[in-house]
C-alpha cells in the first residue's frame, strides 16, 4: 500500500495481527507516497536562500545574514520571522500556531477558524521587530528570516534538511525533495516518483477527510497510507485498526493487505465444522467487497468465500430458503 506523506515520512504498514484461530502474513504490495505537507509555495522547485546574497558586498554579507539562524521560531519551523494573521490581526509564529490557538476548545465555536495561508501580507522580524511585506530578507536589519522561502506560500523555515519544494499542482510546499516525487493530477497530490506507473489512482483521494479521525487529509501534518483500492487514510489510524483485528478499507471495504493466510484458516474451521442436516443445502447470495461480483454459495455460519477471488471477504445479501 502506498504511503502518502505530509509532514514526515511515512513508514510500511505493520503486518496483521491475528486471533488465536487466524495467523496472517502480509504480502500484499506495499507502495509508499512520502510527499509532505509544510505550507503553500510556487512551482515544483526549491526556494533557497538567494546565493548571490551569500556573496560579499551583498546585505551586509553572510555574517548578518546568518544573524539568530536556528535561534528562532517555534514547534513547527525555525525561522526569524512571525506573522500578522489576516483573518483576526494578530501576531503568530506560524500558521499552525494560530490554528492551534484559534481552533482550541476554549475559543467560542462560532469565532474559530484556520487562517488562509496564501493571504498573509505582513511578516514581523524577530530580530529587530520590523513589520514588513513579505520578503526573504529584512528590509532593517539585513537578517535572512528564513533559508527556504515561497512568497506564493509564505512560507520561512531555516531548517532546509526537509529538502522543501513547492507543487504548482498540489498548490503547496512539500518535503522530500522535488526529484523524488511527482504530481499526480487525477488524484490531486504528490506521489513518490517509484509510483509513477504503478500507484492505485483515485480522483482527488486525498482532498477528503481520513475515514478514521476526520482530519483532513491534504493539509494533515502526519503520514498518510494509500490503500490498494486507492483511498487513503492517517497510517496511525490504519495502524490502529489492525491492532483491532480489522484489515477492510473502511470506505470500500476491499482488503487493505494480503490475506491469503488468513483465508486458509477459513478453510481449515469451515471444513472442521459441518452444518446440521437442515442447512446443508441451504443456499444464498453473496457480494464479494475484494472483486465486487455477485456469487450463490451454500450457507455456512462461519463465513461464506467468493467462488471467483477465493476471498472470504463477503457479506450475505439475500437467502433462497432451500
Amino acid at each position: 500500500m502506498a504511503s502518502v506523506a505530509v509532514e514526515y515520512c511515512g513508514t510500511a504498514c505493520a503486518e496483521p495481527k491475528l486471533s488465536e484461530n487466524a495467523a496472517a502474513e502480509e504480502n500484499g504490495t506495499r507502495f509508499r507516497k512520502k510527499a509532505h505537507e509544510l505550507e503553500p509555495q510556487c512551482s515544483h522547485e526549491e526556494h533557497v536562500l538567494d546565493k548571490e546574497l551569500m556573496k560579499p558586498g551583498k546585505v551586509a554579507g553572510t555574517e548578518r545574514l546568518d544573524k539568530g539562524y536556528m535561534q528562532y521560531g517555534c514547534s513547527h519551523y525555525r525561522r526569524r520571522c512571525r506573522i500578522r494573521a489576516p483573518c483576526c490581526n494578530e501576531i503568530f509564529s506560524c500558521r499552525h500556531c494560530h490554528n492551534d490557538a484559534k481552533n482550541s476548545i476554549s475559543i467560542e465555536q462560532k469565532l474559530r477558524h484556520d487562517i488562509p495561508r496564501h493571504s498573509v501580507e505582513k511578516v514581523i522580524c524577530s530580530l529587530c521587530d520590523t513589520e514588513q511585506e513579505v520578503q526573504q530578507v529584512c528590509k532593517n536589519c539585513g537578517v535572512c528570516m528564513g533559508r527556504y522561502f515561497c512568497g506564493v506560500c509564505k512560507l520561512f523555515d531555516d531548517d532546509t534538511s526537509k529538502e522543501q519544494y513547492h507543487c504548482n499542482g498540489c498548490g503547496i510546499c512539500r518535503i522530500g525533495g522535488s526529484k523524488n516525487f511527482f504530481h499526480c493530477n487525477k488524484c490531486g497530490c504528490c506521489y513518490s516518483a517509484l509510483l509513477k506507473t504503478s500507484h492505485p489512482c483515485v480522483e482527488r483521494a486525498m482532498h477528503q477527510d481520513c475515514p478514521v479521525c476526520f482530519e483532513y487529509l491534504f493539509e494533515s501534518r502526519n503520514d498518510v497510507i494509500a490503500l490498494p483500492c486507492g483511498h487513503t487514510i492517517h497510517k496511525a489510524c490504519l495502524e490502529e485498526m489492525q491492532e483491532h483485528y480489522q484489515y477492510a478499507c473502511p470506505i470500500c471495504s476491499k482488503s487493505v493487505c494480503d490475506m491469503s493466510k488468513v483465508w486458509e484458516k477459513f478453510d481449515l474451521e469451515i471444513a472442521a465444522t459441518p452444518m446440521p442436516p437442515y442447512c446443508e443445502n441451504k443456499m444464498v447470495w453473496i457480494l464479494c467487497n475484494d472483486c465486487g461480483r455477485n456469487s450463490e454459495v451454500k450457507y455456512h455460519v462461519v463465513a461464506h468465500k467468493c467462488p471467483h477471488c477465493k476471498s472470504y471477504n463477503t457479506r450475505q445479501t439475500r437467502g433462497l430458503g432451500r
